[in-house]
């Protein structure tokens, strides 16, 4: 999803579309990754002095009901990213730097005949390590 896509959800929803919303979802449309509410906190202080984490956090969570963020758990921690949209694939999430690398392989492509006389309704797959980058510093 990119941002226009996301800003246009969020109209389409009947949210308001405000200058902290639109900076939220610039800040993850530009980022390769998962990332925190303190990452996007410390992108948001510079212009915006006074945000408290209870607007960061309500944000989040709407953008994630609305299908705007993707998230996951990392050290005990939930981490958010833009959501990906028009082909189905997994993700290679580094544990240092949250970045993401695609997985265009299924396993549900094996796994869907072992699972025959259940009603599959959706599915995650992750693979968690260090990236290149994280494994040489």
């Amino acid at each position: 999803m990119n941002k226009e896509e996301a800003l246009d959800l969020l109209k389409k929803k009947g949210y308001k579309y405000t200058g902290k919303r639109k900076d939220i979802i610039s800040f993850f449309a530009m980022e390769n990754g998962y990332r925190t509410a303190k990452d996007l906190l410390k992108f948001m202080e510079p212009a915006y002095g006074n945000i408290s984490f209870d607007t960061i956090y309500r944000n989040l969570h709407l953008f994630h009901d609305l299908g705007i963020l993707e998230s996951t758990e990392l050290n005990g921690e939930k981490h958010f990213r833009i959501s990906c949209v028009g082909h189905h694939h997994h993700h290679f999430i580094c544990n240092e730097c949250g970045d993401t690398k695609e997985i265009e392989t299924c396993p549900m492509d094996k796994l869907e005949s072992e699972l025959k006389n259940f009603a599959i309704e959706g599915h995650k797959f992750e693979i968690y390590g260090r990236c290149p980058q994280c494994q040489s510093s």
